[in-house]
Order: C-alpha cells, then structure tokens, then sequence
C-alpha cells in the first residue's frame, strides 16, 4: 500500500540519519514479510511519487545493516525489499518467489538484477521464469536466505544485525 511503502522510505530515512541506530530489520506483520504489491493498483496512475524501486535502492544505499527478517511469505515486491538488504533471515516455514510472470508481468522493482546477482543466473532465471515460490531451506541452498531459523526470526534477526 502506499501507506506501507511510505512507512518504510520514512523509516529508512528517520535510521539512516539517527547516530544512535546502528543497524536496522525490516519485517511484517501478523507471520507474514510481504506479499508484495495490490495488482489492482497497477492500473491506477502513478501517485505522489512514491515507488518501490527506489525504495529498495534506498535500502539497498544504506550505510547500515539492514536486515530482512522473512516470516510467512515474501512474494513479488515483497520479495524484492528483502533482496535490498544487506541480509535475509528466514524462517523455516517461509516461502519466497517472484510469481508476477504467472500473470504476465515481470518483476519491476529491479528483482530481474538483484536475484541474478545474488544467487546466479541459471538459478535466478529459473525463479523469475517459472514465478515458483521457493520454501526457505531451498532459499538457504541457493544463497538466496544467510539463515533459517525454526523460532523467533525477528529477534534472530536483530542478533545478527547487532553481531555485523
């Protein structure tokens, strides 16, 4: 929603120029990351500005640790945002992907770049082209996630944002 995405910009910016905050961790809420965008937005035009991509360059730009803590699911832009972090924590119950394709879309939020990046071509490639979800331990596998755990993953995650 507009409303989250300004969230997360205001956020990142509110941490990014605080001294006092060292690293940051973005999650969901209620067991979910994010399922990513309203596809009924999508025909709506452009409003106020705000987009995802920059967002997540936002993140990605960021001087400090940002840490993903992945519950639940983390599709589309969802999936997106976490791949701006610097690292992904996921629990083991969670599944990733970039499902847009099964309705005729491509990621737009740069996720065509950064999953190639992270984790190869052939197995981004297989991702972006199939729009499967990946459950996390296939996501630890691929380079995709740094750790799974099966408790907590916010306090997981904000353990290794305070380590690194």
């Amino acid at each position: 929603s507009l409303r989250a995405l300004q969230a997360l910009e205001d956020g990142l910016k509110r941490a990014d120029a605080d001294p006092s905050v060292k690293a940051v961790m973005i999650c969901g809420e209620n067991g979910k990351f994010s399922a990513g965008a309203d596809i009924r937005g999508f025909s709506v035009p452009k409003r106020q500005g705000i987009a995802l991509g920059p967002i997540i360059s936002l993140i990605e730009r960021s001087e400090k640790p940002v840490v993903a803590a992945i519950e639940g699911i983390a599709l589309g832009g969802g999936l997106e945002v976490a791949l701006g972090c610097h690292y992904r924590i996921a629990h083991v119950k969670a599944q990733m992907g970039l499902p847009e394709v099964t309705i005729g879309l491509l990621p737009g939020a740069e996720g065509t770049q950064r999953l190639p990046r992270l984790i190869g071509v052939p197995a981004a490639l297989d991702i972006i082209t199939t729009g499967r979800h990946i459950p996390a331990t296939e996501a630890l596998k691929l380079g995709l996630v740094d750790e799974v755990v099966e408790e907590n993953t916010v306090e997981a995650a904000i353990c290794l944002a305070k380590k690194v």
